[in-house]
């Protein structure tokens, strides 16, 4: 016969049992946990390297596209202004560097000539423009400029390439933090109305011109300088002024002032004389109707005691 089990051994062995059953399963979960956190460790990792390389795509693609307008822009500055290499750069002593093209048109109630004689009077800018504290003529090509630029004051020495009477002047300047070179033309609208237009190409140099620049403060100061000169031009200026009536070609003289006063004086005199032999040929083509006059008249009364005489007659 089989031997019977106590039922206090029974007891004692469900609960050897039950021990166990509880030790396998912690076991096996901090085997899964540390399973779990390995894998989660290697995870991060690779979606920190990927999350590195995506944050750098936006970055070279933004430097790619900023390449690409930036070419694009350079390109477009190149057209306009006629030469460089694409970055708003152009060889050359005064025209080295990144530069602001400044455009302004004015429109003047005054004859062409008077507008382009007291644009020459350079050294009265300084009496009505707040951009000018001083101008000085080295000679007839040369000039020394003391200009304001926000709080400071700067020197340029403008050199003329070419200026032509009542149509233009092309200049270029060199000064310590910035230079220029530039056009004004003369266009006459009517005989009593002028346009002035001005294009500048600025270089600023320093790092209050630049900042300045990034304001276009320079514009602005051109711009009002350019309205005070049509107030004095309209309102202040008392007399003609002389002005400068020779001519420049290349940066040299090729027409002196007192030249092309002297040809502007004996082309006076020509058409003076022109008038007085027009007004003589008048005279004597006025004198010739009237001896024409007088002839016919003189016919005219013979005819008339003709007629009486044959009347009389055949009385």
């Amino acid at each position: 016969m089989a031997e019977k089990q106590t039922p206090g051994g029974s007891d004692l062995l469900s609960q050897s049992v039950d021990r166990l059953r509880k030790e396998l399963m912690d076991f096996a979960a901090a085997q899964i946990q540390k399973a779990v956190s390995n894998a989660g460790g290697r995870i991060t990792e690779q979606v920190g390297e990927a999350a590195g390389g995506a944050t750098s795509l936006p970055k070279m693609g933004a430097k790619m596209v900023g390449k690409n307008v930036k070419d694009k822009v350079g390109d477009a500055a190149k057209k306009v202004t006629g030469g460089g290499d694409g970055d708003g750069k152009k060889k050359g002593k005064s025209t080295g560097g990144k530069f602001t093209t400044i455009i302004e048109t004015l429109d003047i109630g005054m004859p062409l000539r008077l507008c382009y004689d007291h644009w020459c009077e350079f050294e009265g800018f300084s009496d009505y423009m707040k951009g000018v504290q001083g101008v000085s003529r080295s000679d007839d090509v040369t000039t020394d400029w003391k200009l304001k630029i926000g709080p400071s004051a700067r020197g340029w020495k403008a050199t003329v390439q070419e200026q032509v009477p009542d149509d233009r002047i092309e200049w270029s300047s060199e000064g310590a933090q910035a230079s220029t070179r530039g056009v004004v033309s003369f266009h006459e609208l009517t005989p009593k109305l002028t346009r002035i237009v001005v294009v500048v190409e600025y270089y600023p140099a320093g790092f209050f011109e630049k900042t300045a620049n990034l304001w276009r403060a320079q514009g602005r100061r051109l711009r009002l300088d350019l309205k005070h000169f049509q107030r004095f031009v309209t309102l202040i200026a008392d007399e003609p002024p002389e002005g400068w009536r020779g001519e420049i070609r290349d940066g040299e003289v090729v027409r002196s002032h007192e030249d092309a006063l002297a040809e502007e004086e004996r082309g006076g005199d020509e058409d003076r004389e022109g008038a007085d032999e027009d007004e003589d040929e008048y005279d004597r083509d006025e004198d010739r109707d009237e001896d024409e006059d007088e002839e016919g008249e003189g016919e005219e009364e013979e005819e008339e005691e003709d007629e009486d005489y044959e009347e009389r007659g055949r009385r």
